[in-house]
């Protein structure tokens, strides 16, 4: 009798716990095609910007140790 008892409890909790992920999921606000390349482009474009930030980093402290 008590086995069948936590047998349902366990059923009862995952349908509940499905049920849940499926009422978040219908709020999502997903974003579009065009939000999604918008953001990439300005992902990479950040990316890039970085990169040749600390290259021109990198050749600085190159130019001031070979100086000594």
């Amino acid at each position: 009798m008590k086995k069948n008892k936590e047998k349902k409890e366990k059923n009862k909790s995952k349908n509940g716990l499905m049920h849940g992920i499926k009422t978040e999921m219908k709020k999502v606000k997903w974003p579009s095609f065009k939000e999604i390349v918008k953001y990439t482009i300005a992902t990479v474009a950040v990316c890039v910007i970085i990169a040749l930030f600390f290259q021109l980093l990198n050749v600085l402290i190159s130019l001031i140790k070979g100086a000594f």
